[in-house]
């Protein structure tokens, strides 16, 4: 089974140009069960059967994994049998009919208004470090692009002039607005920063680590869980804790959710739709507190 798994890895690099992360997943999560399989003396991918793979399935609930990790596992093992089945390695895909555990949808982190100005006022002082970090959270914030979108720019990507980012995936490319503020952030970093940082090397990328190389996902990670710890928000801030505040900033200030919809990226307008209802529930909170005599 190993040697198909390793065929498979192969097949998505070069057929399908998957990242290199969706590779290292999906290799991990098969390896993982080629090596349950074979405890249980399954060696050969035609021995494996629906029963044999839902008693991995039972064997990683049993263990306490996450219904998010269980349903990566599972989606990787559908993808890597009907890779199989299509080579025509076997005559009936195993896992064709599995069905995934329901996974609970945890409402979104949001800050208010005065805790983003809060966490963004933090980097506050003239080293490159700090006015990276200052543009790298204004831009965050002002685009609601992600964090592998904001670590994966290109310097030539960035209009300063006109105010806005250019985001490119492997289907499509969006242009998103950005104001005054990330604006003056972004220049103040690429007058004063960027060149300390790069320490005469030649980078495309946008934003930088300390030694003049790419920011990983892990570093912008730590940089904003350190001023988010800075500045005593008690949330559990991440990443995309500021590209969910972004969207639901907007709506609740009347931004037209087609429009906010476009800047995200999303191609399921119920996925946006979910900072509609966010915005509800604080506008019918504040119609209370201000309405109600003992609100």
């Amino acid at each position: 089974m190993v040697a198909e798994i390793d065929c498979f890895i192969i097949y998505l690099r070069e057929v399908k140009k998957t990242s290199k992360n969706t590779e290292v997943s999906y290799h991990r999560d098969l390896m993982q069960l080629a090596s349950y399989l074979g405890q249980q003396g399954i060696m050969e991918v035609d021995k494996v059967t629906r029963t044999s793979l839902n008693s991995y399935i039972l064997y990683l609930e049993k263990e306490g994994r996450a219904t998010t990790t269980i349903s990566r596992c599972l989606a990787s093992m559908k993808a890597f049998f009907h890779y199989v089945c299509s080579e025509g390695k076997i005559r009936k895909d195993p896992a064709e009919l599995l069905k995934a555990p329901k996974v609970e949808k945890k409402a979104p982190t949001i800050l208010t208004v005065d805790e983003v100005n809060c966490l963004l006022s933090q980097p506050d002082g003239d080293s490159a470090k700090e006015l990276r970090d200052r543009a790298m959270l204004e831009l965050l914030y002002g685009t609601g692009i992600r964090v592998s979108e904001l670590i994966h720019l290109k310097k030539e990507d960035l209009n300063l002039s006109v105010g806005y980012i250019t985001c490119r995936d492997e289907h499509k490319e969006r242009m998103i607005p950005f104001g005054k503020v990330a604006k003056l952030s972004l220049s103040a970093y690429l007058e004063r920063g960027r060149e300390v940082l790069l320490k005469n090397q030649e980078q495309e990328w946008l934003f930088t680590n300390c030694n003049g190389k790419p920011m990983s996902r892990q570093g912008f990670w730590k940089i904003i869980k350190f001023y988010g710890a800075k500045a005593g928000i008690d949330a559990d801030i991440t990443p995309h804790t500021l590209r969910h505040s972004f969207a639901a900033h907007l709506l609740r200030n009347g931004a037209d959710i087609h429009a906010v919809q476009a800047m995200l990226g999303h191609s399921d307008m119920a996925t946006t739709q979910m900072y509609m209802n966010y915005t509800r529930k604080e506008t019918v909170r504040s119609i209370y507190s201000e309405a109600h005599p003992r609100g």
